[in-house]
């Protein structure tokens, strides 16, 4: 082969798309323009009702890396183990005031209740045990899937992306998560029996898009916790490619050992390592959002 073709070889090698985890040629996103001001927010709900699947650990990341392009975020703990409060360092058992308590009494403005948070641009609603109660309590409001709703919309104009961790369950916290909410992001562990669990989630999701809120739309599938040497790994992809098309977004979560190490700190893992692959992954799943129009 002489130089002149080697060199068209080598230029054609590197014109070529890469290939990303999910079999799609990866897109360099680019980066957020900063925004003027700020709100109204959208509303995300990041729901999957199967544990251990990543959304606590993907709510704290996404959000800190919003924050980190100018984005005012407010994280609300939807779920009764106080997961994503913990996360930042928060002791669910000493709070005089939680979602719980803005749900539960009119009398409580949610101003009041959201905490500030070590990470710049990214506020708190925290939860502890006490949501578990809402649950039944809730059953005899009237229009109770709405509560949240009406709570979050006092703050809309605060922020510009409110993100809601919700808890590993489809009942009526769940319900009225996906009320509030504009969006919906499902993480989902590379494993089979994670796929089974989805489909009853995306029943659920379309019911109360028919039901209660005509505009709920899926923003994504995050695929998390994914390792590249594993056959496993690769063909769940190749099936929620399969499933869900564009929706999968083109962003993977590999699994590493610093997220644990980084909640164990009790930071997102953009400050507490900043450098990482993972801490990359996050800053580049924040610009995809903002690029499909999931956020502004």
């Amino acid at each position: 082969m002489s130089t002149d073709q080697s060199s068209a070889t080598l230029q054609d090698e590197t014109k070529r798309p890469v290939t990303g985890p999910t079999g799609r040629p990866q897109t360099d996103f680019p980066e957020p323009p900063k925004l003027d001001s700020h709100g109204p927010a959208r509303v995300i709900a990041m729901v999957n009702q199967k544990g251990g699947v990543g959304k606590t650990t993907s709510t704290i990341n996404l959000a800190a890396a919003l924050a980190e392009y100018g984005r005012r975020v407010l994280l609300v703990d939807f779920d009764p183990q106080g997961a994503l409060s913990a996360g930042f360092g928060t002791n669910p058992h000493e709070l005089d005031l939680t979602v719980y308590n803005v749900l539960m009494d009119r009398k409580v403005d949610v101003r009041d209740a959201i905490r500030s948070t070590a990470v710049d641009g990214v506020d708190l609603l925290p939860a502890n045990i006490d949501l578990s109660a809402a649950e039944v309590q809730l059953v005899n409001e009237v229009a109770r899937e709405q509560v949240l709703d009406r709570a979050l919309r006092k703050v809309s104009d605060d922020y510009d992306v409110i993100l809601i961790d919700c808890q590993p369950s489809l009942g009526l916290l769940t319900v009225n998560a996906l009320t509030a909410a504009h969006g919906v992001i499902i993480p989902l562990i590379c494993e089979f029996f994670a796929l089974r669990a989805v489909a009853l989630l995306v029943e659920t999701i379309e019911k109360v898009k028919d039901r209660l809120n005509p505009g709920l739309q899926v923003d994504g599938v995050l695929a998390t916790m994914y390792d590249a040497r594993t056959l496993h790994g690769r063909e769940v992809i190749n099936r929620l490619v399969e499933a869900f098309g564009d929706k999968v977004f083109e962003t993977v979560i590999k699994r590493t050992i610093k997220f644990a190490d980084a909640t164990v700190a009790a930071e997102p893992i953009t400050t507490y390592a900043g450098n990482h692959s993972g801490a990359d992954a996050y800053r580049r799943l924040a610009k995809e959002l903002i690029a499909r129009g999931g956020a502004p």
